[in-house]
């Protein structure tokens, strides 16, 4: 097995455990802008010591890098902002497993993105996933089943556009963080990974607390109040975005995004086991397209 692969599959796990909790904060205490900056707010501090004491550990200095790795880290460190405020804002629409569903577009996305920005290519079969993807994320936005009456005012509602918007900001994120890691030449995978996510984390940190410090005063004080909770958020984030990060620099965003659509068998559980929600037959066929989508770039693209 190749080593991105169980790295992609515990950064499944990790940001699962993580959009569980950043929910609760949406749901009981704290609004999308304070639940995104407590994903931020906490990791910034654990990064930098992680990577500073991993570089002493190593005999590492600071890193090696250009002048693109700065343009990188700016449109990644922005466009993942902006990516999870609508994945917030999405879960106060749909159910936990459903709003996870629609940020998969993510994996479909990162096909045209990456070719854009990175050159990265898949195959002919690559594209035709993309398509049968769409049909998933329609099945989806659909959960009464009837897909011929008013198909269209249903199918592309508020919840499924912000899903889709998710989908591609988090595409244009996931890219830019794999030419971030690229173009830092010092250390190993995990040392540029975590060295990415220092300066990029700091960088949130720094743009969500202004945006909150102008529009959501009162806020800041909720999300460092709630500190046993958006610790925990602190903490998930930073394993999970370690781990993308090591996956990006070895392989293809898309397929690493597409081994991390277990992600959705993660979040069934969760929604069925501990949110106590029901997933409708109409989304347990939009999920199975989906996944049917995902294993074809896998195994073809």
């Amino acid at each position: 097995m190749d080593p991105w692969i169980p790295v992609t599959l515990l950064a499944a796990l990790a940001q699962t455990v993580r959009f569980g909790l950043m929910r609760q904060l949406k749901v009981t205490r704290l609004t999308s802008t304070g639940a995104t900056f407590a994903r931020y707010v906490f990791v910034a501090p654990l990064a930098i010591g992680l990577a500073l004491v991993y570089g002493w550990l190593n005999g590492l200095g600071w890193p090696k890098t250009t002048a693109l790795f700065w343009v990188y880290v700016a449109a990644a460190g922005t466009t993942q902002i902006l990516a999870t405020v609508c994945v917030m804002a999405l879960f106060a629409r749909r159910n936990f497993s459903v709003g996870i569903a629609f940020t998969k577009t993510t994996v479909l996305m990162s096909v045209p993105v990456g070719f854009v920005l990175l050159g990265d290519t898949t195959s002919v079969l690559g594209f035709a996933a993309i398509v049968i993807g769409f049909v998933g994320v329609l099945l989806l936005s659909d959960p009464q089943g009837d897909v011929t009456r008013n198909m269209l005012r249903r199918a592309f509602n508020m919840g499924s556009a912000l899903g889709l918007a998710s989908g591609v900001i988090f595409a244009v994120a996931g890219v830019s963080y794999r030419g971030a890691v690229l173009e830092v030449t010092t250390g190993d995978a995990f040392f540029r990974a975590v060295f990415v996510l220092a300066i990029a984390t700091v960088l949130q940190t720094v743009i969500m607390a202004a945006w909150m410090a102008l529009r959501e005063r009162g806020e800041m004080a909720r999300v460092l109040r709630a500190w046993r909770i958006t610790g925990l958020v602190g903490l998930t984030s930073m394993i999970g975005s370690i781990c993308w990060f090591v996956a990006f620099s070895m392989q293809n965003v898309a397929y690493v995004n597409a081994v991390g659509q277990i992600e959705l068998l993660f979040s069934l559980v969760v929604t069925i086991f501990i949110f106590r929600e029901r997933i409708s037959p109409r989304e347990w066929q939009g999920g199975a397209v989906l996944t049917v989508s995902i294993l074809m770039v896998i195994l073809y693209g």
